[in-house]
């Protein structure tokens, strides 16, 4: 019991708060043991004294008494604990309830809690650059979004978001105008069946990766409209769903079209409007946050701008499905190494050289160094990536990526850096580099440009 207890106040003390410097005051724990980094964070925080102030006896039981003043002390950090976590104080906090009413913790001040809105959101002022394609006033754009979470019961959270698109200051209407949409990019409820492991999640999400969250998120990462099932029991996880893209990647690849060939064997118009997608990951993680995983998308349209009526839209989708894995593997506490393979099933035409393509594939390599917490002034990483993209390998939609423009048909570097120069604000810089063209019948004009990203993000 009390490792379990000790698991869930270490769980939920660390989703706002890093004490990875504090000093160990306990001689029975080294540096070594799998719990020193809890344990210092928990006594850091004054959650833990441990006994006689030297000592925290891990291996001790402890009386229902003082399990109740942690169960205590869980409760008064709940605002900051996930659905899961909230689940287990949750079953804690009825195990205990008489000894938390006689510390004049009462349950019924936990069920208060039930039913409150949390609100946060975030505004991001960007650059972007690239000779010919986004120059002057077009290359500055901004972007504001509020999320309200409200925690109906202990099994279910809804969330609902509200997101400006993507305003560019090049625009030469007034301020006030219509362009300057709001929508609804989080409509979403998450349900657990009584136990932490199993979640079903429902509605609209806003950043949804392809490959899922710890993949790079080459072919799209923004919202989504799905249904999707996750098992995950901390060693491995097994999603799978179904749902439709709801975004472009500000170049007009869904609501424009990305291309359109007017006839021969490939006349249509190429894009993701209407694409709807079946999916599912399996995912293994390991110590130290290293996680991999293999993942597996089929497309399928259902009408849409690019649809015509001759009852086989699959036709113009020009994708049947993809594969892709990846690994995420932390060296250390600061280096990141992630390598991401995925493969398209498509024979069709590429954008650049409109060209016959045939199952083209997309390899992507990162190194990272440090870790920018936004809830940590003064923190930092640094990293470099390789891209090499075949032709006809981007679907289009809105990239998880850094990247704009040119997506595929290159072989390129990257590298930048991200810094938290405040708490809730950081400051990030990207540029490319080294990008050669692989196909050199492409448009020379869109060829070989080099691309760069520059952008303030603020949290509150």
């Amino acid at each position: 019991m009390k490792a379990k207890v000790l698991a869930a106040l270490a769980a939920t003390m660390a989703v706002s708060a890093t004490y990875a410097f504090a000093a160990n005051p306990f001689v029975d724990v080294p540096t070594d043991s799998w719990a020193y980094k809890s344990v210092v964070e928990l006594a850091d925080a004054g959650v833990i004294q441990g006994v006689d102030g030297e000592y925290f006896q891990g291996q001790r039981n402890i009386t229902r008494y003082e399990a109740a003043e942690m169960v205590a002390k869980a409760m008064a950090h709940m605002d900051k604990a996930t659905v899961e976590q909230r689940a287990l104080i949750n079953k804690l906090a009825d195990e205990y309830a008489d000894e938390l009413n006689n510390l004049g913790v009462r349950v019924s001040n936990l069920e208060n809690k039930v039913g409150n809105i949390k609100f946060t959101g975030d505004a991001r002022l960007r650059y972007r650059y690239q000779n010919g394609t986004k120059d002057n006033d077009d290359s500055w754009d901004y972007r504001i979004r509020l999320r309200g979470q409200a925690q109906v019961n202990d099994r279910t959270t809804v969330t609902v978001g509200l997101s400006t698109d993507n305003q560019s200051f090049g625009s030469n209407g007034t301020a006030s105008g219509g362009e300057n949409d709001v929508f609804a990019d989080i409509i979403n409820v998450d349900y657990n069946f009584g136990s932490p492991n199993w979640k079903l999640s429902l509605g609209r999400e806003a950043e949804w990766v392809l490959g899922g969250p710890r993949a790079y998120g080459y072919q799209y990462g923004d919202v989504f409209d799905r249904a999707q099932l996750q098992y995950n029991n901390g060693k491995i996880a097994v999603t799978a769903g179904y749902g439709k893209f709801k975004e472009d990647n500000g170049e007009g690849f869904v609501r424009g079209g990305k291309f359109t060939i007017d006839e021969g064997k490939y006349a249509g118009k190429y894009d993701l409007d209407g694409v709807k997608t079946g999916y599912g990951m399996i995912e293994g993680f390991f110590g130290n946050g290293s996680a991999a995983g293999v993942y597996y998308n089929n497309f399928t349209r259902a009408g849409g701008s690019s649809a015509v009526d001759n009852g086989d839209f699959s036709e113009y989708l020009d994708a049947d499905d993809l594969w892709g894995v990846y690994a995420s593997v932390n060296i250390g506490s600061k280096w990141n190494v992630l390598a991401n393979y995925e493969k398209v099933n498509r024979d069709g035409v590429g954008y650049y050289t409109q060209n016959d393509v045939s199952d083209p594939e997309v390899w992507i390599g990162k190194v990272t160094y440090g870790k920018a917490n936004m809830a940590q002034p003064k923190s930092w990483d640094i990293w470099v990536e390789y891209l090499d993209a075949e032709d006809g390998a981007f679907l289009g939609g809105s990239t998880n990526s850094w990247r704009f423009g040119q997506m595929d048909n290159i072989q390129s570097w990257g590298a930048g850096v991200d810094y938290v120069f405040a708490k809730n604000a950081m400051f990030s810089v990207m540029q490319s580099f080294a990008t050669e063209t692989k196909d050199s019948q492409a448009d020379n004009d869109a060829a070989e440009k080099e691309q760069t990203r520059a952008q303030f993000v603020f949290a509150f």
